[in-house]
């Protein structure tokens, strides 16, 4: 059994904080209302864009890890980091300056869009710790556990992605312009 480095012992107690603190201050801020602010209506088709563009640099990411192009796909990678913390601030702000909009699909299309939402959500929670696992282990120079947690942040990973842009377009013709 290999021993726990002291820098990995922190890395790993910051990994629980902000596993833990990203939701809970997203869903206060969630719940929060700027009082006379403008709707930021605009952002919903961003920050699903921000999503696509996720998903297509996590695969374009696996592809140049495969071919070997190591910088490439760490370029790549961190491009996913940094979309993701955008889609994060932009979803907040949207939310605390509009209100949610209700999905108006009838029937099995509503089941199908509440199941996709709800997975959505808790695999969006499930992410983070997974990938800072992930990241942390590159950083610390053990490739042979990052791919062994790549195997499972992967497609987690893209599901959240590519189920933010379904989620969008399911229920964008629900948006009051």
């Amino acid at each position: 059994m290999k021993a726990v480095s002291k820098n990995e012992k922190k890395i790993k107690v910051w990994i629980t904080i902000l596993s833990i603190t990203i939701p809970l201050v997203v869903a206060i801020l969630f719940g929060y209302k700027i009082p006379d602010s403008e709707p930021l209506t605009f952002l919903p088709p961003i920050y699903a864009t921000i999503n696509g563009l996720t998903a297509f640099c996590l695969v374009a990411a696996v592809i140049a890890i495969k071919k070997g192009r190591e910088r490439l796909h760490q370029n790549l990678m961190t491009a996913c980091i940094v979309f993701s913390i955008a889609f994060l601030v932009m979803y907040v702000a949207y939310h605390m300056t509009s209100e949610s909009t209700p999905f108006g699909g009838e029937g099995v299309i509503r089941y199908l869009y509440f199941f996709i939402l709800l997975s959505h959500i808790i695999l969006s929670i499930a992410i983070i710790p997974l990938v800072l696992m992930t990241y942390s282990k590159t950083y610390l120079g053990d490739f042979k556990a990052h791919r062994a947690w790549a195997k499972y942040t992967f497609p987690i990973w893209l599901y959240v992605a590519v189920t933010g842009v379904v989620v969008y377009l399911m229920i964008s013709p629900y948006y009051i312009s």
